[in-house]
C-alpha cells in the first residue's frame, strides 16, 4: 500500500541516529518507483542502512564521548521500573561486551533513584536500554528523566515493552546460564523485573552482535544492593577516587595510588571495589591476610608477580569464546584461531602459578591452589595439543602474531591446509627474493617490513646511502618517510601481496572449521575458565595493594565499631609532595559522633577530611591504610559535601548546588554512614548560612553516622553545649613577627588539636599578604571590629550541662570498652581507674555525692 510505504519512510526518517540527506534521496527514490519489487527492494535497503548506521553510530560516538577514566566503555545496561504500586522497584541487567558475565540487580529505591543513579555510574555503560512506554511523548517517567540528565553522552536504545518479559528472560537464564552459576536460578525466579530486563538487554545484544551466545556458556549472578557501600558519583569526583579534578589525565588519585595491576581485568576490579567497598568484616579480613602474607613471603610475591603478568585478559578471552558467529566471515574466522592461541598461551600458564601458590598459608590463597587443581583445566589443554602445535604460542607483534594463526594447526590434520600454508611459505619467500632482487638492481640497502594495515612492503635506512637528485627510483609508490627511513612499495609487491592475502584467507578458513570443531568438543569445560578469570584478577588486585604496602608505611587496619586513626596521612598527597605530609590523630565513637573542625583557609581541613573518607575506602576494599594504627567502623555509606563551584550544566548557582548536596545526604543517611561536610551556607548571607548549618547539624545528630563538619562558622562550635556527642577540633597556626616587629606572619602547622580555633579574622589575615591595598585592608578591620562588638556574649555552659556531658562520656567509654575490650584484668582495671580520674575532672561531685560513693 502506497500510504503504508510512504509512512515508513518517513519514520524512518525521524530517527535521530540517521543522516537526513540519505532519506531525502531515498524519499524522492520511493515516489518514483512503480515496480513492487523496487520498493521491496528499496525498503530492504533502507532497513539494512538504518541497522549498519545506528549500530556504526552506537559504538563509535559513544565509544569516543563516553570513556571511563581507565577504559572505553564497553557495558550494555537495560533498566525496567515497575508500573502501579511497584513504582520504585527497579531491575537492572548489564552486561560487559569484553566478558560473558550478566549482573542481575533487582531492589527498592526511593523518589531520588539515587541508587539507580549510582549503581549505572559505577558501570560507566556504553549504552542503556528502556521501555519505550518510559519516554512516551509528555509522559516520560521520572527515571527516564534522571537518567538522561545524568548520562548526557551515552546512547539511548528504546525498545517495545513487549521485550521486558520476565518468562522470557527466565528461559534465557535456563538455556544460557553455565551449569556452575545455576544456583542463580533460585535467586532469580521471583525477582520479576530483573528477569524483565535481561530478556531485553540478551536480546538486544544478539542482535548488535550479530551473534548468539553458546548454550550453558554465561557466567549470570544476582547482586543486592546490600552487599557493598554506596558512594554517589559526587562523592566519588570529590575525593578523587578515579579521576584527577585539575587534569583527568593525572593518575594522582585513589586508583593511582593503588594501582600496581599487571592486568587488564585486575584493573577492572580494582576500580569497581574502590567505587563499591565490601560491607562485610570477615570478607576484607580474608583479604588482609593474604596482603600480610604477601608483605611477609618475598619470594612468594615476586613468583606470583611474575606468572600474573603473563597473563591476558582472560574475560575478554572468554567472552569471545563462547559467542557463534551467524555468518562466517574471515574476520571471525581469524578472531577464533587468535583466542584458540590465547586460550593455550593462558592454560600453560597454569603449573607456574600453582607451583608459586603451592606453599601458601592463608585460606583463600589455599582455596585458589584447590580451584587451580580442577581437571577439566588439564582436559582443555591435551584436546587443544591434539590439534595445536606444542610451539604455537602468543607473541608481540602483527608478523609473529599472523604466523603463529597460520601455523598452528599440526600438519597432516587437513591436506588442502598444508597445500595453502606451502603456497603461503613460497609466495613470502618470493617476496623476500623480489625485495633483495631489487636492492642488487638499485644498489640499494632495502629490507623487507611488514604491518597489518599495508601487508608486505619495503623500507630503507636514507643515512645509509646517497640517491642520484634525492628521488628513489620510479619503480617505487607510495613513497613516505619518518626520521631517516623511508617506507614504500611497488606495483609487484602489491600484486603479491593480494595473493599472499587470497592464500591467507584459505589457510584462516580451513583452520577455522578444525578450530570450531576443537571448541565444540570443548565447551562443555570451558567453564572453569570463569573460576580461573576470577582468581587472575583478585590475585592481581592483592598483589597491588601488597605492592603499594612496600612503598609506603601502611598499617593493618581493624574493624570495631570505632573510627581510630593514629598518625594518618592522605594516600594522594603523599605521592605528591616532596615530603611526607603532616601526620593527625582522628578518634570518633557512637559517643562522640559529630566533629566540628575549624581553623583558618589553608589550615588543611579539607585535606583532612577527603583522608578520612579515603582511609575508610582503602581499609573496605582489604587494603592496608596510611597511618601507624587503624580502626573503622564498617560505614554503609560514604557521603560528600565538599567545593562552592557554581554549576553551568544544570543553571544551579554556589547556594542551591550547596542545597541540592545536602538534601540528598539527608535523604539517603543511615546511622552507619560516614559524612563529610566541607563548608556549608557559604553561598548565602552570613545569618541565614548559620541557621542552616545550625539545623542540618541538629537533624545529622540524631543519627549515629559519623560525621565530619568543617566550617568558618565559629558559631557552630558552641552547639557542644547543647549535644555531649559533638566534639570541637581544630588546626593550629603560629603567629611569627618579622624582624621589624610590625608585621605579623602566619605559620601553618597543618596538627589537628582539642577545641574550637581561637583564631580571629584569619579572612582578613589571608587578605593582608594578597595584593589587596592597604587602605582597603584597614577599613575592612575597623568595619569587623564594630560589627564583632554587637555579636552576643557566647554561650556559656551550666554545671548541670558539664556534668551529664561527662556521666554521657563516661556511659559511652564503658559501653565501647565491654564490647571491644582484649585488656587482661590488671590492664583493664587500670583502665578503668583512670575512666574514673577522667570523669571526676570533668565532673567535680558535690561533698554528699562523695560521702555517698565512699559508702
Amino acid at each position: 500500500d502506497s500510504s503504508d510505504f510512504s509512512g515508513l519512510c518517513l519514520s524512518l526518517s525521524r530517527t535521530p541516529l540517521l543522516l537526513p540527506q540519505i532519506f531525502c534521496v531515498l524519499l524522492d527514490a520511493c515516489s518514483c518507483c512503480s515496480l513492487i519489487q523496487v520498493r521491496t527492494y528499496i525498503v530492504c535497503s533502507i532497513m539494512k542502512w538504518v541497522i549498519i548506521i545506528n549500530v556504526f553510530y552506537s559504538f563509535t560516538v559513544t565509544s569516543s564521548s563516553a570513556v571511563s577514566a581507565h577504559m572505553v566503555a564497553s557495558v550494555i545496561v537495560a533498566v525496567v521500573e515497575g508500573r502501579g504500586l511497584a513504582r520504585g522497584e527497579i531491575g537492572m541487567a548489564s552486561i560487559d561486551l569484553k566478558s560473558p558475565e550478566v549482573v542481575l540487580s533487582q531492589f527498592a529505591d526511593n523518589t531520588t533513584y539515587a541508587k539507580v543513579i549510582t549503581k549505572l555510574k559505577i558501570l560507566t555503560p556504553l549504552e542503556i536500554i528502556m521501555s519505550n512506554t518510559a519516554c512516551d511523548t509528555g509522559n516520560t517517567t521520572k527515571l527516564f528523566n534522571l537518567i538522561t540528565e545524568n548520562f548526557k553522552n551515552v546512547t539511548f536504545t528504546t525498545v517495545q515493552r513487549k521485550y521486558f518479559s520476565e518468562t522470557k528472560g527466565l528461559e534465557y537464564i535456563e538455556q544460557l546460564c553455565a551449569s556452575e552459576f545455576s544456583t542463580v536460578l533460585m535467586e532469580v525466579q521471583s525477582k520479576y523485573y530483573c528477569l524483565a530486563a535481561v530478556a531485553a538487554l540478551l536480546k538486544y545484544v544478539e542482535f548488535i552482535q550479530n551473534s548468539v551466545y553458546a548454550p550453558k556458556s554465561l557466567k549470570v549472578r544476582f547482586q543486592g544492593s546490600e552487599q557493598t557501600a554506596m558512594i554517589d558519583s559526587s562523592s566519588a569526583q570529590n575525593l578523587e577516587l578515579l579521576t584527577n579534578n585539575r587534569d583527568s589525565r593525572n593518575g594522582h588519585t585513589l586508583f593511582g595510588v593503588l594501582n600496581y595491576t599487571k592486568t587488564p581485568g585486575g584493573s577492572r576490579r580494582l576500580r569497581s571495589n574502590i567505587l563499591e567497598p565490601l560491607l562485610d568484616a570477615e570478607t576484607i579480613n580474608t583479604r588482609l591476610d593474604c596482603v600480610q602474607e604477601l608483605l611477609q613471603d618475598e619470594e612468594l610475591f615476586f613468583s606470583l608477580q611474575a606468572v600474573i603478568s603473563r597473563f591476558l585478559d582472560t574475560e575478554q578471552l572468554l567472552s569471545v569464546l563462547v559467542q557463534i558467529p551467524k555468518q562466517d566471515t574471515v574476520k571471525a574466522a581469524e578472531s577464533k584461531i587468535t583466542n584458540l592461541i590465547y586460550l593455550k598461551h593462558t592454560l600453560e600458564l597454569l603449573d607456574p602459578l600453582k607451583a608459586a601458590l603451592r606453599s601458601c598459608k592463608t585460606s583463600l590463597l589455599k582455596a585458589y591452589y584447590n580451584s587451580l587443581e580442577d581437571k577439566r583445566f588439564g582436559i582443555i589443554l591435551e584436546k587443544i595439543k591434539i590439534v595445536i602445535n606444542d610451539d604455537t604460542r602468543y607473541t608481540k607483534g602483527c608478523l609473529n602474531m599472523r604466523t603463529q594463526k597460520c601455523y598452528a594447526v599440526r600438519p597432516n590434520i587437513n591436506e588442502f591446509l598444508d597445500i595453502a600454508r606451502r603456497t603461503y611459505t613460497e609466495i613470502v619467500d618470493d617476496i623476500a627474493g623480489m625485495i633483495t632482487q631489487l636492492g642488487e638492481k638499485y644498489n640499494l640497502p632495502l629490507k623487507m617490513s611488514f604491518s597489518s594495515a599495508r601487508g608486505f612492503f619495503i623500507q630503507m635506512n636514507a643515512e645509509c646511502v646517497a640517491l642520484p637528485n634525492g628521488q628513489l627510483p620510479s619503480e617505487f609508490t607510495k613513497i613516505t618517510k619518518v626520521k631517516n627511513a623511508y617506507s614504500f612499495t611497488s606495483a609487484d609487491l602489491i600484486k603479491m601481496n593480494e595473493r599472499c592475502q587470497e592464500s591467507l584467507r584459505e589457510i584462516y578458513h580451513m583452520t577455522y572449521l578444525i578450530v570450531c570443531k576443537l571448541l565444540s568438543e570443548i565447551y562443555e569445560h570451558i567453564h572453569c575458565l570463569y573460576k580461573l578469570s576470577d582468581i587472575v584478577s583478585m590475585l592481581d588486585m592483592l598483589l597491588s595493594f601488597a605492592h603499594a604496602c612496600t612503598l609506603s608505611d601502611y598499617v593493618r587496619p581493624e574493624f570495631t565499631d570505632t573510627l581510630a586513626i593514629k598518625q594518618g596521612w592522605h594516600p594522594i598527597l603523599e605521592k605528591i609532595s616532596v615530603e611526607k605530609p603532616v601526620s593527625n590523630n582522628t578518634y570518633i565513637t557512637e559517643g562522640s559522633n559529630f566533629i566540628i573542625i575549624t581553623g583558618p583557609n589553608m589550615s588543611g581541613k579539607s585535606t583532612y577530611l577527603k583522608q578520612i573518607a579515603l582511609c575508610q575506602i582503602m581499609a573496605q576494599i582489604g587494603s592496608y591504610v596510611p597511618a601507624e594504627y587503624s580502626s573503622f567502623r564498617i560505614a554503609e555509606q560514604i557521603f560528600t559535601r565538599i567545593g562552592m563551584d557554581d554549576d553551568i550544566e544544570t543553571n544551579s548557582s554556589t547556594f542551591m548546588k550547596e542545597m541540592k548536596e545536602i538534601t540528598y545526604i539527608i535523604q539517603n543517611a543511615n546511622d552507619r554512614s560516614l559524612i563529610i561536610i566541607d563548608e556549608l551556607g557559604r553561598g548565602t548571607s552570613t545569618e541565614e548560612g548559620i541557621g542552616i548549618c545550625y539545623s542540618v547539624c541538629e537533624y545529622l545528630l540524631n543519627l549515629k553516622a559519623f560525621t565530619l563538619f568543617a566550617t568558618h562558622f565559629l558559631e557552630l562550635c558552641h552547639i557542644d553545649a547543647l549535644y555531649p556527642n559533638v566534639e570541637n577540633n581544630h588546626f593550629e597556626v603560629h603567629h611569627v613577627r618579622n624582624n621589624s616587629g610590625n608585621k605579623e606572619k602566619i605559620t601553618y602547622t597543618y596538627i589537628l588539636s582539642k577545641g574550637h580555633t581561637e583564631e580571629k579574622n584569619y579572612g582578613l589575615k589571608a587578605a593582608e599578604v594578597s595584593s589587596l591595598p592597604p587602605s582597603i585592608i584597614l577599613d575592612a578591620k575597623e568595619i569587623t571590629t564594630h560589627i564583632a562588638r554587637q555579636i552576643l556574649q557566647r554561650q556559656r555552659a551550666t554545671p548541670e550541662i558539664l556534668r551529664q556531658r561527662a556521666v554521657y562520656h563516661l556511659a559511652t567509654r564503658l559501653v565501647q570498652t565491654a564490647r571491644n575490650s582484649r585488656l587482661d584484668p590488671d590492664s583493664l582495671r587500670i583502665y578503668l581507674k583512670g575512666l574514673k580520674k577522667k570523669y571526676e575532672a570533668n565532673c567535680p561531685m558535690s561533698e554528699e555525692a562523695q560521702t555517698e560513693g565512699g559508702q
